[in-house]
């Protein structure tokens, strides 16, 4: 799928030079995979706190393993 953008020509070399990529697609495409990922992550880290513990798991015995 072909797409124009227009992408700051200057941040798209310092991002590809950082990353050590080849081509503008490699740092696209890796960059928006890692804007992707940060987002999720995100959302797991607002589920902390919002559930209730199990009171039958016996984090002691997980370890044993």
């Amino acid at each position: 799928m072909a797409t124009n953008l227009a992408i700051d020509t200057d941040l798209l070399e310092e991002a590809r030079g950082v990353g050590h990529l080849r081509t503008k697609r490699e740092t696209v495409n890796l960059a928006l995979k890692e804007f992707v990922n940060r987002r999720k992550q995100r959302g797991i880290i607002e589920l902390f706190g919002s559930m209730d513990p199990d009171p039958g798991h016996d984090y002691k015995e997980s370890r044993r393993r």
